[in-house]
């Protein structure tokens, strides 16, 4: 299988893939740089290819990718004084709530 082949990627992981590429892209990241990062992602989520024949096949997933963020902001939130998170929480309605208007 030559560098850069996606036939081992399973039809889910493709689509995985490019709604990642598309996420990307729509932060301001060129296409070329999108796709190479949301590939790095599906394979560091689920280890490569999950069709027989490749290194992937048959290993379970723990989604490190999909999870990486959960616990660290769970952390700094707990940290904070009650007073501090309200004021984030209006900062952000504020914010959702302009962002609504320009829309």
């Amino acid at each position: 299988m030559p560098q850069g082949d996606k036939s081992r990627y399973t039809d889910k992981q493709v689509r995985k893939a490019e709604h990642i590429a598309v996420s990307y892209e729509a932060r301001g990241v060129p296409e070329k740089a999108a796709e190479a990062r949301a590939w790095a992602t599906v394979n560091k989520d689920d280890g490569g290819g999950k069709k027989p024949g490749g290194s992937g096949r048959g290993r379970s997933t723990g989604h490190p990718a999909a999870h990486a963020g959960g616990e660290a902001g769970g952390k700094a939130s707990a940290a904070r004084t009650p007073e501090q998170r309200s004021a984030s929480a209006k900062k952000a309605a504020e914010t959702r709530r302009r962002n609504a208007a320009k829309a």
